[in-house]
Order: structure tokens, then C-alpha cells, then sequence
């Protein structure tokens, strides 16, 4: 699968160097949230990346449910079970948890539909910034610290009806946020389509800080560079 270009193994575990988890947020996602740059101070793998690694590894389950428990920085050595049930932990070998994977239903182990899948899914979740959350925030008059934006990937679900296609696409349908205090929750809700008809639903959840209040002009800069950054590289 495609995947191999952007993870190692070493000592029978799973490492992603800080090149190929920044090339697979840019190239595959179109994510180019900082925290995924290869020398940003707060570093970490994109939390997509370890969701299409789970599906390589695991296959695509009817039902799955990715609780992204820790952000994985420089050189972290990841254990990825050998034996696949309902519940797996992704840790390090300090036993520290960073992927929690609940499953069921039936499975596909179709290499083609899981890749393409994948690939879809991780576009999508990568224009999520800035078409769907800025939005978001504006409608509830907040906003994270320009300076230190805190969004934080907290968990994704997919539910599909069967598994009975070759290929899946993912469309948006109506986000939600819901605010309480200087903390707001973002729900992502998307659906799958094969063949024109729908065959399951899912959606991304993110916490995210808001300390301030919604100011046009100063998030309007923010999101221009953000964009600027994203069609110099992609235009390179």
C-alpha cells in the first residue's frame, strides 16, 4: 500500500520520522497546520496518519471508533498489536497509549477500497481548516490564540451499513459546535457514498481553545497565511 513511503519499522515496531509525517499532512492531507512541520517546536504526527496505518494494518471495519489518546512526537516507537480484536491500544514501549481503536462488524481486507478510502477521508479532514472550522468559530463569536492555536483531534467514527463497494467517498454534511466557557467541541459530520447511494455516516470531533472573542480582520491574516504557506508549497 501506498503507506510504506511514510513509516519505518524498527525492533518489530512502527516509527514515523518527522519528514515522512510532514510530507504525508502536506501531500496526501493538504494539512499544513504547523505542528506537523518537521522543526515546529510542538511537533507531532498528523493523528490521520496513525488512523490510515490502523486501517493498513487492521483492515476497514463496519463500525470503528479512533479515540486519539496522545500526540506523537520525534522518533516514538509505536506497537501496533499483532493480534486484532475489538479493542486495541496503540502505545509506545513505555506503555504509553496514543490510538485506541473499537471495532465491529464485518471487515474488508480489499487493499484497493482501504487505500482509496483513506486517501479520500484525509483530503476531506484536511480542508477542515480553514472552510469548515473558521466558519464555526465565527458563528459563535470565538476564536483560538492566533499565536497558539489549540485544536486538539479527540476522536473520529465511522459507521457503514455493509461493506459491500469498491470505492467510498466522504461528503460534508452540517457541522455542529457547541461552546461552554473559553472550550469548544467541533463535530465534523461527514457521510460515505458509493455509487451514488449512501453507505454510512461518521464525523471528527475536536476540542479546541477560545479564549477571546471572533476578530474579523486578525483571523482573516491568520487564515491568509495559512493558505499562502499551502499553495507555495503546493505550487512548488
Amino acid at each position: 500500500m501506498f503507506l510504506k513511503d511514510f513509516y519505518n519499522t524498527q525492533d518489530g515496531s512502527t516509527i514515523i520520522t518527522s519528514t515522512q509525517a510532514s510530507t504525508f499532512a502536506k501531500e496526501i492531507a493538504h494539512d499544513f497546520n504547523p505542528l506537523h512541520d518537521i522543526d515546529a517546536k510542538r511537533y507531532c504526527v498528523p493523528g490521520d496518519l496513525l488512523f490510515s496505518l490502523a486501517l493498513e494494518k487492521y483492515g476497514l471495519s463496519q463500525q470503528m471508533h479512533f479515540t486519539f489518546a496522545g500526540m506523537v512526537g520525534h522518533d516514538v516507537l509505536l506497537h501496533f498489536p499483532e493480534n486484532a480484536v475489538d479493542h486495541i491500544d496503540i502505545k509506545d514501549k513505555q506503555g504509553k497509549t496514543y490510538l485506541e481503536v473499537d471495532r465491529s462488524g464485518e471487515v474488508s481486507r480489499d487493499t484497493a477500497l482501504i487505500e482509496s478510502f483513506i486517501r479520500d477521508y484525509v483530503a476531506f479532514s484536511g480542508q477542515n481548516f480553514p472552510y469548515v472550522l473558521v466558519p464555526l468559530l465565527e458563528q459563535e463569536n470565538v476564536m483560538f490564540n492566533l499565536s497558539r492555536p489549540l485544536v486538539i483531534y479527540e476522536s473520529m467514527t465511522l459507521n457503514f451499513d455493509h461493506l459491500d463497494f469498491n470505492q467510498a467517498s466522504v461528503e460534508m454534511l452540517d457541522p455542529k459546535i457547541e461552546v461552554d466557557g473559553k472550550r469548544a467541541t467541533a463535530f465534523l459530520h461527514f457521510q460515505m457514498k458509493a455509487d451514488d447511494k449512501i453507505v454510512g455516516k461518521g464525523f471528527k470531533k475536536l476540542a479546541i481553545s477560545v479564549p477571546s472573542s471572533y476578530e474579523t480582520e486578525p483571523m482573516q491574516a491568520f487564515v491568509d497565511e495559512y493558505l499562502n504557506r499551502k499553495h507555495t508549497y503546493l505550487g512548488a
